[in-house]
Formats: C-alpha cells, structure tokens, sequence
C-alpha cells in the first residue's frame, strides 16, 4: 500500500549547517510513529519541512490526497498543507484562556474560512454533538464549561491535541506531548494518541524513552539529519550506532 507522506532524499541548510541530510521517511494512512534522536537530530526541521516553514533544498516530499491522487507538498503555503490534512502541536500548548474548552473546540471545527463565512458562523445542534465528542475522546467532558485558562498544563495539552482532531486531520505531528506532565496525564496522552492512529497517521516526537514504550510503536531514530535506525524500541535501543550517539551508555 502507497504511504500516506513520503519524504525523499531531502536536505537543507541553514548558514553551512546541513540540519537535514538526505532524509527519507514514509508512514501509512493509519500508523503510529515515534520520532526520537539527540538534540540537533534534526527533529524538529522534519517537522518544519512537512508542514511548509521550512522549504528543502533539494528532494521530495509526497503526499497522498483523499481522492488518492499524489501531490508535492513543496509546491503549498502552510495553510495549503494544513488545509489538505497535515496538522502539527508544539511543544508549548496554545489555546484561548479567556474561551471555554467548547468555545476553543468548536472555533476548531473544519469549516470554511472565509472572512465572510467566519463572520457568519453560527454554532448548530451538530457542531455542538462533534464538539461534546471530542471532548469526550480528550478527557475534557466534564470541562466543557470552564474557561480553557483554568486547566491544568496536561489538560490544556489534551485540549489542543482536541482542536487538531476538530480539523480532521489526515496526519496530525504531535512535538513532546509527555513534556511537564503528571505520571497519569502521560498514560491518558497515550490513550488519546493509541485511539487517534486507528483513523489517522500519528507522528510523535519526544525524548521520554518510557512514553515511547508505552505507544509501542515502530520508532524512528534521526541523528544529524537523517534516519539512523528505525524498529521496535528493543530493536533500535539496542543497535550500537543509537547507544554510541543517543543514549550514551
């Protein structure tokens, strides 16, 4: 089965730098992936390059549409990218604090955007009942109320990860959503990424070796730019290249 995002033989610079170096990567329609690597691997460029904010020197970077057609998503603007289906969270949550967790959710909602469709949006019955469900898949139903400022830090993650999931995204990148977290939120997050890759490709950067494990997934490990090794947690951990550069034991 053809992925649903190939990037292929991509590098780029920056000031002599080469953060990415000849990169390859591919994940399918419905795939949990971890990304992991030491510090200036080159992780979060992958991410930049995939969404548009940053553009390659060189190579390719394939997506496939709903309607099963291939297109570079080199040639597309940021909003372009998202708007065909890639959505990505940083590290740091951003939500609105003075809006409830409703009213973050349902301004999420993939409908038109245009000025005067905006100005007129009026939530219905329906986007009430998708907002109560993805509050529902978050965690966040008993919260619904509550101004989005009052949660917790997990919480406010877990919002955002639910205002992705209102954009029905088809590949959503999620920047280390186990960060500053209680014991509990990080095996919550787990739940909410475990449910969101059953639909959807799920690509999750972070430096928690224990949360990796738990999303047991196939992990993939950069180092200066480019794919060192990639498997099962066991099976790159164990791989003397990953333990000489990343792990350091």
């Amino acid at each position: 089965m053809s992925p649903l995002l190939e990037v292929s033989g991509v590098s780029v610079s920056f000031d002599g730098f080469r953060a990415i170096n000849n990169l390859s990567f591919r994940i399918g329609k419905a795939e949990l992936r971890a990304v992991i690597g030491p510090n200036g691997a080159g992780k979060t460029t992958f991410m930049d390059i995939v969404t548009g904010k940053t553009r390659p020197d060189e190579g390719r970077v394939t997506w496939k549409t709903s309607e099963d057609r291939s297109i570079s998503l080199l040639k597309l603007s940021e909003a372009r990218i998202a708007q065909a289906g890639v959505g990505r969270k940083f590290q740091k949550p951003t939500v609105f604090e003075d809006q409830t967790v409703q009213e973050n959710l349902l301004l999420a909602l993939k409908k038109p955007r245009g000025w005067m469709a905006v100005l007129m949006y009026r939530p219905n019955d329906t986007d009430f009942a998708k907002v109560a469900d993805l509050a529902q898949q978050v965690g966040l139903a008993d919260a619904l109320l509550r101004k989005s400022g009052e949660l917790s830090h997990g919480q406010k993650q877990w919002l955002e990860i639910g205002m992705l999931l209102a954009q029905e995204p088809r590949l959503l990148l999620v920047d280390e959503p186990a960060a500053g977290m209680t014991p509990e939120e990080r095996e919550h997050t787990t739940d909410i990424l475990l449910e969101a890759a059953k639909t959807r490709a799920v690509v999750v950067v972070e430096h928690d070796m224990e949360f990796v494990r738990r999303l047991n997934c196939k992990v993939t490990v950069l180092h200066e730019g480019s794919v060192l090794a990639e498997g099962s947690l066991d099976h790159v951990t164990a791989n003397q290249k990953v333990i000489d550069v990343y792990l350091g034991r």
